[in-house]
C-alpha cells in the first residue's frame, strides 16, 4: 500500500532540485503522496546552523504524514533525514550522497535501525567521502549502490529513479 514520501533537498538547493524532483515523480507515478520541504530559510544559518531547524521542520512534516512514511534525502537532506528518523517513526530511508558529519555540527549522522534503507553514493564524491558513508551502511547492513560519479550524481539520475522505484515497490509489497 503506497504511503507518504518526504524528499529533502541538499544545501544550496531547493525543493525543485533535479534529484528530489525526479524521485518525487517516480513516487507519484506509483501512487505515493509526496512532500518536499523548503529548507532555504534554514540554510541561511550555514551548514552547522541549519541542521536543527531542518530536523525540526522535517520531523513536523513526518508526524502529520500517513504511513508508511519514507524519508528521502540528498546530501544535507540525507543527513537530516537520518537524524529525523531517530525522532519520529518512519518506514524507510533512501539516502543519496550522504555526509556522515557536518563541520561545526556536534551531532554525527545516525539513523533509526531496523527499517529498510538504501544508500546511493558516488565514488568520486569530493564533498562527502564515500568511505565514511559506506562504513555506516556496512555497519547497519544497509544496501548500498556505489556509482562512478561525483557528489551531484548528475550522470545517474535515471538509475536513481529506477532504484527508487524498486525500493518503493518493495515497501508496498
Amino acid at each position: 500500500m503506497p504511503g507518504h514520501v518526504i524528499l529533502s533537498h541538499g544545501s544550496d538547493s531547493g525543493p525543485d532540485a533535479t534529484k528530489v524532483s525526479a524521485l518525487a515523480r517516480v513516487a507519484e507515478a506509483l501512487g505515493w503522496i509526496t512532500y518536499r520541504p523548503d529548507y532555504r530559510e534554514d540554510d541561511v544559518l550555514g551548514y552547522a546552523g541549519c541542521v536543527s531547524p531542518r530536523i525540526a521542520r522535517l520531523a513536523a512534516a513526518v508526524r502529520d504524514a500517513p504511513r508508511p512514511r519514507v524519508l528521502v534525502g540528498s546530501s544535507m537532506g540525507a543527513f537530516v533525514s537520518g537524524l529525523a528518523s531517530l525522532r519520529v517513526p518512519c518506514d524507510g530511508l533512501f539516502l543519496i550522497a550522504l555526509p556522515i558529519a557536518i563541520p561545526g555540527c556536534p551531532e554525527p549522522f545516525d539513523a533509526a535501525p531496523g527499517m529498510p534503507a538504501v544508500l546511493v553514493h558516488g565514488y568520486r564524491d569530493d564533498l562527502c567521502p564515500v568511505e565514511a558513508a559506506v562504513a555506516f551502511a556496512r555497519e547497519r547492513g544497509m544496501s548500498a549502490l556505489l556509482l562512478d560519479d561525483d557528489h551531484r550524481l548528475a550522470n545517474h539520475v535515471g538509475l536513481l529513479e529506477r532504484q527508487f522505484g524498486l525500493f518503493l515497490q518493495s515497501l508496498a509489497a
